[in-house]
């Protein structure tokens, strides 16, 4: 897939320009709002440089980033997107759904219909029965949610096992479920990284607001700020999930950074109080991770004090970095991959120390600095070569189309009924000049997706993009076992970071799927072709 980004297009046009013209200051007398499209620009006329960015290209695709961009004074300078994932798609953002939950309590607060962060939480369930319920958890309050300090037993942190996450998730009631935990520690008392405190805070923001966390961004949120492209997934009652699963472009995850950049103000307008992200910036609850020591923790946010750098942070480096005196806004997104074909996984986890070290170093002046030509052609080159997957012995196998493609080509599996995956059936076209593979998914609980999705696959060692999956388009590619009696496919959903691969092994009507995870799960699963 070859693609030049838009904005590096636009640079490389405007480089003869840039040549011939005054150098001008950086800061425009008018104040760019990027509400119906960010303004783009080279490096060197928001005084940064081009050689600089790009050895941040380089580290993002030596870091399993899916996508990098970079604004100053309110214009982007860098956009580069990491093959499979490309410009114009949603990407799961993760826990960096926790900053965005907290900017919907500010203004919650800012309309009045929150009157203090101070307020006990378990006043906003005065109608439910909840377990535990001592003097310690009834002094839990707004403000110890959103600086995790609620003391709430819980078993996730930012290095343990999901295992309270994955427990919440199997319940018919995750409000409840967080509400019934006991207690661990005095409210306040400790710092505990927990999403069940996220879900508190949007189950809050559903019963001050009347509506969903979701509805209410739109409105006061996403709305003003020309965001329309948006999924934000909800348990079973319908609350938006507090600490996960909200899905943005990266260009929009950048519109939400710029609006804290700017102190809530968004064209002219305070659509969030300053006072709020001041106080973000003045987070001083220790995060206790001897990896980076410098670490706070404030209304949902990461904050490195001594470098005035604020995030918002996601599983896997999804990222929104805020540098208001550097004028900086940055935003990262990222994915686990399989390594070759062994089982072992890649994941993103560079040190923020290392990234903000990048962007602080590109930053040369205030004002424009003099164009340079061949520095930002070498950018435009970087970003381009990003958006093209290199074939790579990623999967192992021969290659080409084995007897054995012939034989299983069109045939339909049946799989028994399974509470688990819900496959109901299975087709490998492999005879096409394009191959595909169709699975179709039925049953499971109300709103899960049903129906047939798939896509086209490449036997390149290179992605092939089209199709649908439930959470998006498909990615595949594919190669045979030597002996060419086994095919090894991987599949992605690019910005669902979902890299799945499935083994098949066929015998004369049957076939097995062994289904891996790259975030761990596996599975066995056996069908039969149709008579």
């Amino acid at each position: 897939m070859q693609r030049l980004t838009s904005t590096l297009l636009a640079i490389l046009l405007t480089t003869s320009a840039l040549l011939c013209a005054p150098l001008a200051t950086a800061q425009q007398t008018t104040q760019p709002w990027p509400t119906r499209g960010w303004p783009v620009s080279s490096p060197e006329e928001q005084g940064m440089s081009s050689e600089r960015l790009a050895r941040l290209v380089d580290f993002g695709a030596l870091n399993d980033m899916d996508s990098v961009l970079v604004t100053r004074h309110g214009r982007i300078v860098l956009e580069a997107a990491y093959a499979p994932f490309r410009a114009g798609l949603r990407h799961h953002i993760y826990s960096a759904t926790k900053s965005v939950t907290s900017t919907l309590i500010g203004m919650a607060l800012g309309d009045g219909l929150l009157d203090s962060t101070d307020r006990k939480a378990v006043d906003f369930f005065a109608d439910q029965t909840i377990a535990n319920l001592d003097d310690a958890k009834k002094a839990i309050t707004v403000q110890h949610l959103l600086d995790m300090t609620s003391g709430l037993a819980w078993q996730e942190g930012l290095t343990d096992a999901y295992e309270s996450v994955m427990d919440m998730v199997r319940m018919p009631d995750w409000r409840q479920f967080v509400l019934d935990r006991p207690m661990a520690a005095p409210p306040g008392t400790r710092f505990y990284y927990n999403s069940g405190n996220s879900h508190l805070l949007s189950a809050i923001l559903s019963k001050v607001t009347g509506r969903s966390a979701n509805d209410y961004a739109r409105e006061k949120l996403f709305g003003p700020l020309g965001i329309d492209d948006v999924l934000w997934q909800a348990d079973p009652q319908g609350i938006s999930i507090g600490g996960w699963g909200l899905h943005l472009q990266p260009r929009d995850m950048a519109k939400i950074g710029y609006l804290w950049l700017r102190g809530g103000q968004w064209e002219g307008r305070q659509v969030l109080s300053a006072a709020w992200i001041e106080g973000v910036r003045k987070a001083d609850v220790d995060m206790r991770e001897s990896w980076s020591r410098d670490l706070r923790y404030g209304r949902q946010f990461w904050v490195m004090p001594p470098r005035d750098t604020f995030m918002a942070v996601g599983r896997n480096r999804q990222l929104i970095v805020v540098m208001p005196k550097l004028d900086i806004v940055a935003v990262m997104t990222g994915s686990q991959r399989f390594i070759g074909s062994s089982n072992k996984v890649s994941t993103p986890r560079y040190g923020f120390g290392t990234l903000v070290g990048y962007l602080a170093a590109a930053v040369t002046s205030d004002s424009a600095i003099a164009a340079n030509p061949a520095a930002t052609a070498e950018l435009a080159e970087r970003a381009k070569a990003a958006a093209v997957e290199q074939s790579a012995p990623v999967i192992a196998g021969a290659g080409g189309m084995p007897a054995m493609a012939k034989t299983v080509s069109g045939k339909r599996w049946r799989f028994p009924s399974s509470d688990t995956l819900r496959l109901k059936s299975y087709v490998l076209e492999l005879d096409d000049p394009q191959p595909s593979y169709e699975y179709e998914l039925d049953g499971g609980p109300p709103g899960a997706p049903v129906g047939r999705f798939g896509g086209p696959i490449g036997f390149d060692g290179r992605y092939a993009v089209g199709g649908r999956t439930p959470n998006g388009v498909s990615a595949a590619r594919a190669t045979w076992s030597t002996d060419g009696t086994s095919l090894i496919l991987e599949a992605q959903t690019p910005g669902n970071d979902d890299v799945t691969r499935v083994t098949h092994v066929f015998g004369d009507k049957t076939i097995e799927l062994t289904i891996e995870r790259a975030s761990g799960f596996t599975t066995k699963v056996q069908g039969r072709a149709e008579d």
